[in-house]
């Protein structure tokens, strides 16, 4: 004879293991330590610090009062 189970319990602990999971994978996922946050960080600011100094400047002259042109 089978096991007489509460299906509401059944149904909780089996909700509770999925949550777990999910919260495992986003531990591996998203968990980062402090130093490597400040690293990606520094990292992050040097990138755009590169990046905007390799920036070719695209504003047309403007015009002096004296100009012919």
């Amino acid at each position: 004879m089978a096991e007489i189970i509460n299906l509401r319990m059944a149904r909780k602990a089996k909700a509770r293991a999925g949550a777990e999971k999910q919260a495992g994978e986003n531990r591996v996922k998203f968990g980062q330590t402090k130093a490597e946050k400040q690293a990606r960080k520094a990292e992050d600011a040097r990138a755009t610090k590169v990046h905007a100094a390799g920036k070719i400047d695209t504003a047309p002259l403007e015009k002096t009062p004296g100009d012919k042109a």
